[in-house]
């Protein structure tokens, strides 16, 4: 059985991780400035944050592994909303 948070701390989690992404996505974009296929910057940036987070909230013990599982898995939307959100400036 997952042990659950409360609902406020799951709830503050996931948004918090959905801030990080965004934050994480906007520093990443500025630091790195290589092509890439998009296939693969999707899969790294959906996958490796959503493998993590689905993997923690699967082996968590605790509620707050369970939280740290959540916070991880709301970094993809984060993250890939920005990346999305420069294709759609650029017009690309």
């Amino acid at each position: 059985m997952i042990p659950l948070p409360r609902p406020w701390a799951l709830a503050s989690a996931l948004l918090l991780g959905t801030a990080v992404g965004l934050i994480v996505g906007i520093g990443v974009r500025l630091a790195i400035d290589v092509e890439l296929r998009p296939d693969v910057v999707i899969a790294l940036v959906v996958g490796v944050p959503g493998g993590l987070g689905l993997l923690t909230v699967l082996c968590s013990n605790t509620r707050w592994a369970t939280a740290f599982g959540a916070f991880l898995l709301a970094v993809a939307p984060g993250w890939f909303g920005v990346l999305v959100a420069i294709q759609a400036v650029q017009g690309v």
